[in-house]
């Protein structure tokens, strides 16, 4: 039900990277299905997530996500929202006791954080697009307005498409060398001309060095490649499913 990181396996503080066992839902969705965007039933859903919060210590209301648009917004949770208050961000950022706060994911790169010491948490979704335009930076520069510094911070890359699985095309590939220079060693050859292989994995922890992150840990976990165990947006579309499940990735401060 549930991978670890080491680096964030520290008194006070409770993670989870959420596999897709453990839960109520069907089919498609089996069975720890988290996306309250899928078309999976809300009930199921909302029992998952209740699980899900059962397993970080917090209240089944005190398991925040946000309206994910791919973007380098980030917001800093102060009290718990709704589904219909959910704001529209890639990042979560806190101080408080006893709240989760996470990130959906099913092929994109969960990133969670922790600065033991200033006690701040963070998670950020981080697909290419996210990525590119700064996610990463803008939720350790959020931390550190609460206290953090990012010599301290720990981050843990958790399950994501991996390169061998990940085929982009030139469009992608143009769009990198143009907005980040230093973004060609990730993009390898692909069998089909024109198009390649992208180590989202690598250049989120990139970006992650560039920012300064002290401490990076990466747990290798590739989502498309293990279907017992993850869901996979890419996995779905080649099988032509209708739709797919979504993990949760969430932190919380010990209450």
């Amino acid at each position: 039900m549930i991978v670890e990181a080491s680096s964030l396996s520290l008194t006070g503080i409770r993670h989870a990277f959420f596999t897709r066992a453990g839960g109520v839902s069907g089919g498609l969705y089996e069975s720890l299905n988290g996306g309250i965007g899928s078309r999976d039933d809300a009930g199921k859903v909302a029992q998952n997530r209740a699980r899900m919060a059962a397993a970080l210590g917090v209240a089944p209301h005190r398991l925040l996500t946000a309206y994910q648009i791919h973007s380098p917004t980030v917001v800093v949770a102060q009290t718990p929202w709704s589904h219909d208050e959910r704001p529209r961000a890639d990042a979560i950022v806190t101080r408080l006791r006893a709240l989760a706060i996470g990130v959906t994911t099913a092929d994109c790169g969960p990133v969670l954080f922790a600065d033991p010491h200033a006690a701040v948490i963070g998670a950020a979704h981080a697909g290419w697009r996210g990525a590119l335009a700064g996610v990463i930076e803008a939720t350790v520069a959020a931390m550190e307005r609460l206290g953090a510094a990012r010599g301290q911070i720990r981050a843990a890359i958790g399950p994501m498409i991996r390169q061998g699985n990940y085929e982009v095309g030139p469009d992608l590939i143009a769009r990198f060398a143009a907005e980040d220079r230093a973004s060609s060693r990730f993009f390898a050859a692909a069998p089909r001309q024109g198009h390649a292989l992208f180590d989202l994995s690598g250049y989120v922890a990139a970006r992650l060095e560039r920012a300064g992150v002290g401490h990076i840990q990466d747990l290798k976990f590739c989502t498309y490649a293990e279907p017992e165990r993850f869901f996979s947006y890419r996995r779905a579309t080649h099988r032509a499913e209708p739709d797919y499940g979504r993990h949760v990735n969430a932190i919380a401060l010990a209450d």
